[in-house]
């Protein structure tokens, strides 16, 4: 909201620079194992991420950049790291929220290890495959005349702050396809499923029955999208890479 008004179009905040709804550098300092070194991502504390955030910033060259941070401190040390600045204006929290909104947000945080994070859920999915994920819509408009805000921000909640680590067998993935297969008359069945993790998220490799009549092609690629975002959704993985092979094709006794 401060952004919309202020007319600026590039966040930075919690390791990530964002420029209106898209992740143009960084990773997501929620990511990091431990609270210090989440402070340190956020903070820029590193070359690497220095190096990479000056090239993207010469890059776009942008006129006004908003840094998120929890004191007047730690946004001085970003503007720092990143070489940009002076800070021209610093808006507190307490200047666009109430105390009520405060502490509703600080309990939710405490209790529930949610998290906000400015971007769109399929903006930052791929990072937090395995985090529980939720898209969160925005819309405010301050008055009659006054321009409507719309966003969408992605509530994170790493599963490993409160619940403990979980893990999903490979079973369950297999059982979700072949429900999927049974409400697709153009699959007549799944031969095989094999998955296999990776940085990006899970990779997925199926041989699949074909009913005659159809065409192949066009079946596998629905099937796929249908297959990825099914999964995304019931296990909050993020699904990298789904190869199909039509293995045999079904001619029915009709």
């Amino acid at each position: 909201m401060v952004a919309n008004e202020k007319e600026i179009n590039y966040i930075i905040d919690d390791g990530l620079l964002i420029k209106d709804n898209e992740v143009i550098a960084g990773t997501s300092a929620k990511k990091a194992p431990t609270k210090i070194e989440t402070v340190k991502h956020a903070l820029f504390s590193k070359p690497e991420q220095q190096i990479e955030f000056k090239k993207i910033i010469k890059k776009y060259k942008p006129d006004k950049i908003l840094i998120l941070g929890t004191s007047d401190n730690m946004v001085q040390k970003i503007a720092e790291n990143l070489g940009i600045g002076p800070i021209l204006e610093t808006v507190y929290i307490q200047d666009v929220a109430t105390e009520e909104e405060m502490e509703t947000a600080k309990r939710i945080r405490q209790t529930e290890g949610k998290h906000v994070i400015p971007v769109p859920t399929f903006e930052i999915k791929k990072d937090f495959s395995g985090y529980l994920l939720d898209p969160l819509q925005i819309f405010k408009s301050k008055g009659k005349n006054a321009k409507p805000y719309m966003a969408e921000k992605s509530i994170i909640r790493p599963t490993f702050s409160y619940l403990g680590n979980f893990t999903i067998s490979d079973t369950v993935f297999r059982q979700i396809i072949e429900y999927l297969c049974k409400k697709t008359p153009a699959i007549y069945r799944v031969l095989k499923v094999r998955t296999e993790n990776s940085i990006g998220g899970m990779n997925i490799y199926m041989e699949v029955s074909v009913q005659y009549g159809y065409n192949v092609i066009e079946v596998l690629e629905q099937f796929k999208h249908k297959c990825k975002h099914e999964i995304e959704n019931l296990t909050a993985m993020n699904v990298a890479n789904i190869d199909m092979l039509a293995k045999e094709i079904h001619v029915s006794e009709k």
